[in-house]
């Protein structure tokens, strides 16, 4: 009876057959993927310098990230960042390290910059946001400071979440 006590108390042995390493599965350099709408028009693309998967918790990690979102009849905005993971459905984009937002100026506006540590990107819903510190610049000399922003393209808003402090010239 002591015997069976011990051996059902003891905790499981590990498996041997490497199920429980973290090791990829592919890697792949220069990794680029795109997205057109039902028209075939290019809605985004995504590219990094590696992309490795991780079969164990179905993760993918990209070096490098850059995000291009494509609109009509307005300039493309790229999304960089040194970092980047991406849902195994790629319906969520989490880019980290230092991440700028690049907007090409068009019509009578200037360029804009935006710069946080991390962004979160939902590219089938164009809806990108953060909870951490912000940057906006936008040509010639406006600057605002705020902590968390959410963009909604299909709505077309921006909502700054908290302190929220602007510099603006004419």
């Amino acid at each position: 009876l002591t015997f069976w006590i011990n051996e059902s108390v003891q905790p499981a042995a590990p498996k041997l057959d490497g199920s429980g390493r973290h090791d990829p599965d592919y890697i792949i350099s220069n990794f680029e993927t795109t997205q057109t709408d039902v028209t075939g028009a290019l809605r985004h693309k995504l590219a990094a310098s590696e992309m490795r998967h991780f079969p164990d918790n179905n993760s993918t990690l990209l070096q490098d990230p850059i995000y291009t979102q494509f609109a009509v009849n307005k300039p493309a905005s790229k999304i960089e960042g040194e970092r980047g993971e991406m849902s195994d459905d790629g319906k969520l984009v989490e880019l980290f390290g230092r991440v700028i937002v690049t907007r090409e100026a068009f019509a009578e506006k200037g360029q804009m910059t935006l710069e946080t540590d991390y962004l979160k990107l939902e590219p089938n819903e164009d809806f990108f946001s953060t909870t951490k510190p912000v940057i906006i610049r936008q040509a010639p000399s406006t600057v605002i400071h705020a902590i968390g922003m959410e963009y909604d393209k299909k709505k077309e808003t921006t909502t700054l979440l908290s302190r929220v402090r602007a510099h603006y010239e004419k």
